[in-house]
């Protein structure tokens, strides 16, 4: 997985490659909370399974990276890892590992306040998958 920031107006953009469909999103998952926190300090202690829906590829990408947030939003709980169980136009689901976050342990880097659809794409160009979305800071 590689990503790569790019300039937005006021929020911050992310382009994500990676060899297979399955790793694009795992990829976003971990760009999103490296972006957020120092992962390093994460431990993958505790699993969890995702399960989203959405009506196309860049949908289903904006809903899982949603949910994500909304588990950090709601319980603190924070990604280091992340593995694509099945994924199809419509459905993903994923495994999980990481921890709540412990502000004594954890360095915080940014606030993410939400996953925008402005900008969004998911796209296979070749033998790679490339998506790019854009949080609001």
């Amino acid at each position: 997985m590689a990503y790569r920031v790019f300039d937005h107006t006021a929020d911050l953009g992310v382009e994500v490659t990676a060899a297979t469909q399955e790793e694009l999103y795992a990829g976003a998952a971990i760009a999103l909370f490296d972006l957020m926190a120092d992962l390093a300090t994460v431990r993958a202690g505790t699993s969890r399974k995702v399960a989203v829906a959405g009506e196309d590829a860049a949908d289903l990408l904006v809903n899982f990276l949603r949910a994500l947030l909304d588990g950090y939003n709601g319980d603190g709980f924070l990604t280091k890892a992340c593995l694509v169980t099945e994924i199809d136009s419509r459905r993903l689901r994923a495994f999980l590992k990481g921890e709540r976050c412990d502000p004594a342990r954890h360095r915080m880097r940014m606030e993410i306040k939400a996953v925008t659809y402005h900008q969004i794409s998911v796209e296979q160009t070749g033998d790679e998958w490339v998506a790019r979305v854009v949080f609001d800071v």
